[in-house]
């Protein structure tokens, strides 16, 4: 936007919304009817439809979100558009392609997530050259244009919720723009060690650190996560206020969802192919992080040191695509789908396939398996926090355990009922899921009962209140 537009907007009397929240995608897309009128669609998961049901009956919040789709981006046009929920309305933010391109998939995707996940290969990548340097434009100009469109809608003192390493920019560009906010920049992912962000051309790790210091303040699922953004803010010689806020489930959509035709459908399927075996499940986006090959690993592992698991466990592995645009993550896949073949070639028999490998987006599916599970397995590298660890529990209904990850973020919180491994040690993982399996009785019963209580605290809305009882005036 202009700077003519920009000031012709808020004299236009758009400066309205007394709350506003960004993140790259919003909690719903547009799509054309047959009529040509634009409808607005629903995502399925993750953290949006929640942050929806929280923030319903709000007065005057707007959601400033990406325009992804051509009916997307027609409808940015028309400025805010309502979500359906009393008080909540959206703000499309229309970006060239290019634009959008090298600041969701070069920068944010294939080299931030990669630093903060402690993804990279040293010895290949990162190399950060001319293109590289052009994407960061890009980056820059994608913040620029979610903090006009912010500064645009925001009222007077409104308090702004930023979400994610996407729009780490911002908070610096509305310090600028409109010293009149409260902003809070929320991080659902992991942070860095100042070791790791060194790894970031020099000038882009500086204004990366500068853009999440000029938010009033900057959250984090997990201490150990705030810890190491502390440590490299210290390291920029900046400054920054810093808390930690746990997400728990939205449980009465996960209910909601398990009560459909859709899911007891899914439910009775399972059922059939588990054919009274034991159910090791996981759910997880088809993504680097998540350590799906060690899993799939471990689990033959399992088979080949504790011969009384075979032919009585079916490991169903839902996973979901993503970001199939990027090379690493279309090997990644076909790494999968080859070692989902390997193992089940090396311990298949007549009526027994050991890996149930589902590739795609099918949330009543995922949840019905949730509800069935003997044990789950959460394993991530590195995780910001990680949902299905929580999502799990609340829902089991047959005293399920949880092996998770130490590297995941919900460690933090229920470490003391779970099944705790090094994301790396496919041995220690393989023995976690015995012990899983074995544990039976009272003592399941009653390990699953502590966590599920563990898991359901913290649940969207508190988790907003808290988000938003941070947000302070930018920092300068």
């Amino acid at each position: 936007m202009t700077g003519e537009a920009h000031e012709s907007a808020i004299a236009s009397g758009s400066r309205t919304a007394e709350l506003v929240v960004a993140s790259n995608r919003g909690p719903f897309s547009l799509v054309a009817a047959p009529d040509g009128s634009l409808q607005p669609r629903a995502g399925g998961g993750g953290l949006a439809p929640s942050l929806v049901a929280a923030l319903s009956g709000t007065s005057g919040a707007v959601w400033v979100a990406a325009a992804l789709s051509d009916a997307d981006r027609q409808g940015a046009a028309a400025g805010p558009i309502s979500s359906g929920q009393e008080g909540l309305s959206l703000r499309l933010v229309a970006l060239e392609p290019e634009i959008l391109d090298a600041a969701y998939d070069v920068v944010a995707n294939a080299t931030l997530w990669f630093v903060y996940h402690g993804l990279y290969d040293a010895s290949r990548r990162p190399v950060f050259d001319g293109r590289w340097r052009e994407a960061w434009v890009g980056f820059r100009a994608y913040n620029r244009a979610f903090a006009d469109a912010v500064a645009e809608v925001a009222a007077d003192g409104a308090v702004v919720l930023v979400n994610d390493y996407h729009l780490a920019l911002v908070g610096s560009m509305l310090a600028a723009e409109r010293p009149d906010l409260h902003t809070v920049h929320f991080s659902h992912t992991p942070f860095a060690s100042p070791e790791e962000l060194a790894m970031l051309p020099h000038r882009a790790a500086a204004e990366l650190m500068e853009g999440m210091a000029g938010y009033g303040a900057c959250g984090f699922h997990s201490v150990r996560w705030e810890r190491a953004f502390e440590r490299c803010v210290s390291a920029a010689g900046l400054e920054a206020e810093t808390f930690c806020a746990p997400l728990g489930p939205d449980l009465g959509r996960l209910q909601e969802v398990a009560a459909t035709p859709e899911c007891a459908e899914r439910l009775g399927a399972l059922v059939e192919l588990l054919a009274g075996r034991r159910l090791l499940l996981r759910s997880d986006r088809v993504e680097l992080s998540k350590n799906l090959l060690r899993g799939m690993l471990a689990f033959d592992a399992l088979l080949a040191e504790h011969t009384e698991w075979r032919g009585k466990v079916v490991h169903v592995v839902r996973a979901y695509p993503s970001r199939e645009g990027l090379p690493e993550y279309l090997a990644y896949r076909s790494e999968v789908e080859h070692l989902a073949a390997v193992v089940n070639d090396r311990w298949s028999s007549l009526g027994y396939e050991p890996i149930v490998l589902a590739v795609d987006d099918d949330f009543p599916g995922t949840v019905a398996a949730l509800r069935q599970y003997d044990v789950l397995l959460v394993n991530p590298v590195r995780d910001g926090m990680n949902l299905v660890a929580k999502e799990g529990p609340v829902l089991n209904e047959r005293s399920g355990m949880l092996v998770l990850s130490e590297q995941a973020g919900a460690y933090d919180e229920l470490q003391s009922e779970v099944f705790g491994v090094q994301p790396f040690d496919i041995f220690d993982t393989a023995e976690a899921l015995h012990e899983a399996l074995a544990i039976a009785g009272g003592d399941r019963q009653a390990r699953a009962g502590r966590l599920r209580a563990l898991a359901a605290a913290h649940p969207p809305a508190e988790w907003l209140d808290t988000v938003l009882s941070h947000a302070g005036p930018p920092r300068r």
